[in-house]
């Protein structure tokens, strides 16, 4: 097949994907919104900015830059101003666009999250080749309604769009709201393409250490403020209890929380880690935390269940395809740092719950999330598009 991916390159989800058919050998092109040198044999790629995605610099292997801090507040700031003025970006983008489609000549077109790829796919729109686009967690409950430009967008790609993919069923039934017809085919599968499994397993030995993992780093729609506030009240029950919080090293707002709640002792504020590193402190872990308003199918939570970690998460429908309370994990009001702090002592406390937990998330791993597997649907859902 002759691919063309519309990404942001440098995030390890594309990534994922385009090596899957880099590997088969079909001829893989990416036109990525942001700088970036993947390191993969693609055919061809363009950079083709949109919503001020040239403003920031190239990062390699992560969605956010490394070695600089973004508060939640800056974050959605940020967020408002891609929000209202991103959309008046897309036209021009997408004459771009054309261009490579035009050169390439693609057997489809696969546009990866909505905003902003989605929105520029579409604008380009002409029929002749099938267009999939793929819908990431908040792409429809937090990006599509904060605009009038954003509501516009959001409902033209899922009105053009010729295929669908989610990691979650509530995406598919939101997205027939935004005006994907009922007909048109859709696959529900992670977004990343799935866990790798020899790299996210089970620890050797079971985790004696009462670690707490955060894998989620600062972003607006995570409630990391009922997190830590939650910290200290573990700490009055659980004092030998230790908390791991990676893309966080070095983040002010962060820092600020544990110098006001003086939990220095317990926290440790690590920078992102690749995936091997974070398979490896997923394993030294017994519980993680997830306490995000907005979701739909986190790849951290999905590794983490596959290392073993008890999930405690925000009580969102789209977490609830993967969680049911008490058997396989834990679900809380993001907000309620009282609540979080119950959970995350339940975790703790009640080994044989994790254990019950890590048998049953297992089994979900390898049914319904294992990169192979995933991955060879995918490859047919193509096919039928063709």
């Amino acid at each position: 097949m002759r691919i063309l991916f519309v990404a942001d390159g440098r995030s390890p989800t594309a990534i994922n994907w385009l090596c899957y058919f880099v590997e088969r050998g079909d001829e893989v092109f990416l036109a990525s919104t942001f700088a970036c040198q993947p390191a993969l044999d693609l055919r061809g790629l363009d950079v083709i900015p949109v919503a001020f995605s040239g403003a920031k610099p190239a990062a390699t292997g992560a969605a956010q830059p490394r070695g600089r801090a973004w508060g939640a507040s800056t974050l959605g700031l940020r967020n408002a101003i891609r929000h209202w003025l991103g959309p008046l970006t897309i036209s021009r983008a997408a004459g771009r666009l054309r261009e490579v489609i035009a050169r390439v000549q693609p057997d489809l077109v696969h546009a990866m999250r909505i905003p902003y790829e989605g929105m520029l796919a579409a604008d380009t729109f002409r029929g002749d080749v099938p267009l999939l686009v793929s819908v990431w967690g908040n792409d429809f409950t937090l990006h599509a309604p904060s605009s009038p430009g954003m509501r516009h967008y959001t409902a033209w790609t899922m009105q053009v769009a010729d295929a669908l993919h989610a990691d979650c069923q509530r995406d598919v039934r939101l997205a027939r709201k935004w005006g994907f017809q009922i007909g048109k085919p859709s696959l529900v599968a992670p977004g990343n393409g799935g866990i790798r499994t020899d790299v996210f397993f089970w620890p050797p030995q079971p985790v004696d250490a009462p670690m707490v993992i955060n894998p989620r780093g600062i972003r607006s729609y995570v409630r990391n403020d009922t997190f830590f506030r939650a910290i200290p009240l573990v700490l009055e029950q659980r004092p030998d209890a230790r908390f791991l919080c990676t893309s966080m090293a070095g983040e002010p707002q962060a820092l600020n929380w544990i110098s006001q709640l003086g939990i220095g002792h317990a926290v440790e504020l690590l920078p992102p880690r690749p995936h091997a590193a974070m398979a490896e402190l997923f394993r030294s872990a017994q519980v993680l935390v997830s306490p995000s308003t907005h979701d739909g199918t986190p790849n951290s939570l999905l590794e983490g269940m596959a290392c073993g970690c008890l999930p405690v998460a925000g009580d969102l429908d789209s977490i609830r395809e993967w969680i049911t309370p008490g058997k396989n994990g834990l679900l809380v009001d993001p907000g309620d740092p009282l609540a979080l702090a119950e959970a995350i002592l339940r975790g703790l406390n009640e080994p044989a719950l994790r254990k019950q937990a890590a048998v049953e998330n297992a089994a979900i791993i390898a049914e319904r999330a294992e990169y192979t597997r995933n991955m060879a649907r995918a490859l047919e859902f193509y096919r039928r598009l063709l």
